[in-house]
Parts: C-alpha cells; structure tokens; sequence
C-alpha cells in the first residue's frame, strides 16, 4: 500500500492507515474528485441517492457557475432535486442564524442528500445542516478560496461573533480545476493566503508541542509542508490564473483540510494568523462592514505573526524559529501571486489592528505564539512595534 505522502489527493478518499506518531489516522471522506473536468465526478457519489431526495442550496454566483450544471447533470441521470438560491446580488452571503434558517425552512422532510456548490459560506452551511440532521453532503467547489472543504469545523456567525461549530465531514468533494481558474481573482487570491498562512501555523503548532506538550504529528505536517511548497513554488502562476498553479492550490487547500480530518483537530492549518483574522472579521461584522474574504485576512496576517516570531527569536526554541520564514519573504510570496500584503491594503484602521495584536489570542483556547508574548510580557512591545512598522 502506497503512503499518504506518496498518493494522489483523489487517492485520499476513505484512508487509513497507523502513523509513525502512534495513532491510527482514518480519513472519513468516502469520495474525492479533483482535477480537469471533475464535475462528473458527483455522479458516482450520487449514485446510491437515485430515487430519494436531494436538497442543492447555492447562490446567484454559485448557480450560475456550477449550480445550474450540476442540477442538470443530477436530473438528466434521474435524481430528484430541490434547488434553492440565495439571492445575494453583489453582497457576500453571511453564514448567520437567518441564513441557516432558511435553509432549514426550505429543506424537505425524507430528503436523503445535500449537495452545496460554492465555497466558504455555502460550504459551511451544508455541512452544518449536515452535522444536525445526519444527511450526508457533497460538496461541488467554485473557488480555490478556503481550505474548508475538507474540514470537519464550520464557522459561522451567531450572535455578531464567529464560532467554529464542530459539524461533519463531507460524504464527497467535488473541484473541477475548469470550473475554479475562472473564479474571481479575489477569491484565487484568498485561497492563497489561506495556503500561506500555514506557514506560520505549523509554527505555532511546533511551538505548542515544544513548551506545552501538545501532541504533533510528523506525517501531517509533512502532508501540509508538501502541499504548501508546490504552492508556493508556482504563486506566480496565481496571478495569470495558470491551470496546474490553480490545481496545486485546490490540492493544497484540500491537503489541509485531510490533514485536519486524519487529526480530528485544525492544528496544522489554524495558529495565531487565523485568531487575527477572525478577531478582524467579528469587528467589521459588528459594524456592519465588509469583512473580506477569510484567506485575504489570513494571508495579510500571516507576515505580521511571522514578524511576532523574528522579535521574539531569542526566547523561542531554535526549531520554532528555523520552521517560521521572515516576514520579507511572506510577503515577497504574497505581492508574487498578486495578493493583498498589508493591514491598510484591505482598509484596517490603525487603532484596530493595534488592538487585534494585544486581544486576538483570547479569541479561541489555542496556545500559540500571541498567547507567549503575551506570557513574557512581551505582546505591548511587540504590538507597538509591529504597528509603527506598518502605520507609522
């Protein structure tokens, strides 16, 4: 049997095998179709649903790139479905109680799967849905914006706060590179910020295994450190929309994304870069603001807390410094594949993102490297430092 580290990521599908780290690793995604040409890919999935219900939920955006297709390709092979949009003109769709609502409102009883096409919100909500009723869901990817998919995690927004809900694996993933190069470059742009912030997340993860004790598996990391490297090795082939770059980024984000399932936890893909985003999105959410793509706050993210590492380098153990790149060179990768790169790209004011800095490691219980400066009695510093850098 061929090693993790040596499949394909459509091998993945339903692995299992036990793992130098002592545990017995078992992926619960029973079907993976990615690459050129994969929408075709649910008909198999499906398969055993012909003759029950399926539920597609999508929006304006999403239906017009994938939805309608795939509803054509499910009715034409005989399955009955009830197709729902969200009809969200030019605003981005919030996964919030009120959109979880209608869901639940629109969904019929006996229905026997769920298929989202879409990308973070639409995928979120599927596989909430999915957790509480038990239905099984696939998945149909629009954009290479997030690194959710193969997640068993779904944030939402309840109460003007993100909380990451433990939801469900998806039953199937469908990402058809054909479909995703011709997402909006924003969006291609935030699935690599999301990839990039890896970087500094297997930082953190190190960090944690080293001062706390935390368990950390080799095998994954190696997973995550493969996948981000063939990224990171074609980021300029992001900004021209290149078909193998836009596919090595899909295969990235969903690498994550079984990573995280093989753990059970999203330790190699969430450290302190995603506690300053998140702690960003809750306050543009608030105030009734645009939050931005999730990936585009991480990756903006992802140079300041590798800067976080570089100050405190003297206290940290040597193979947590040598596993975080320097600030410049996050930000060489960013400005290559033609991403946003700092705070004041996406508008974040001065006093806010000071405030992200002394605060964002309070946003969820993760030991990581804001959470150590804020134990040394270094986070002021560290936070009056990293501002005047960026706002003067």
């Amino acid at each position: 049997m061929k090693s993790i580290l040596e499949m394909n990521i459509n091998e993945m599908a339903g692995v299992e095998f036990d793992c130098g780290c002592g545990r017995r690793h078992k992926l619960n995604i029973p079907h993976i179709s990615i690459g050129k040409g994969a929408l075709e890919g649910i008909l198999p999935m499906a398969e055993p649903f012909k003759g029950k219900k399926v539920f597609m939920l999508s929006d304006d955006n999403t239906f017009a790139v994938a939805g309608q297709r795939t509803l054509d390709l499910l009715q034409q092979n005989g399955h009955t479905v009830k197709s729902f949009t969200f009809h969200t003109g030019k605003e981005m769709l919030v996964p919030d109680e009120k959109a979880l609502g209608r869901l639940f409102m629109e969904l019929e009883p006996n229905t026997a799967l769920i298929v989202s096409v879409g990308s973070g919100s639409l995928n979120d909500l599927g596989k909430y849905m999915s957790a509480r009723t038990g239905i099984p869901y696939i998945i149909v990817c629009t954009a290479p914006s997030m690194d959710g998919y193969a997640s068993d995690g779904a944030p939402m927004i309840c109460d003007g706060f993100k909380i990451s809900f433990v939801a469900t694996l998806a039953y199937g993933i469908v990402g058809d590179t054909d479909i995703m190069k011709d997402a909006p470059m924003r969006m291609i742009q935030a699935g690599f910020g999301d990839v990039i912030g890896k970087l500094t997340a297997l930082a953190d993860w190190k960090l944690a295994r080293d001062l706390k004790g935390e368990y950390y598996c080799e095998t994954c990391a190696e997973l995550v450190e493969k996948a981000l490297q063939r990224t990171i090795d074609n980021a300029a082939g992001i900004a021209v929309r290149d078909e193998n770059a836009i596919l090595y980024l899909i295969e990235a984000l969903t690498l994550t994304g079984v990573a995280m399932g093989l753990l059970g936890v999203s330790r190699p893909a969430s450290g302190a870069e995603h506690m300053l985003s998140h702690y960003w999105e809750m306050y543009y959410l608030a105030h009734n603001r645009f939050p931005e793509f999730h990936g585009i706050k991480v990756g903006i993210a992802t140079p300041v807390i590798a800067q976080v590492f570089d100050l405190l380098k003297d206290r940290l153990p040597e193979d947590v410094v040598r596993a975080c790149p320097s600030r410049q060179r996050v930000e060489e990768l960013l400005r290559t594949a033609g991403a946003p790169v700092l705070p004041t790209d996406i508008g974040l004011e001065k006093d806010l993102f000071h405030a992200s800095l002394m605060e964002a490691w309070t946003v969820r219980k993760r030991y990581s490297v804001l959470q150590y400066a804020v134990e040394a009695g270094e986070i002021k510093w560290i936070a009056d430092t990293i501002t005047e850098r960026i706002y003067g």
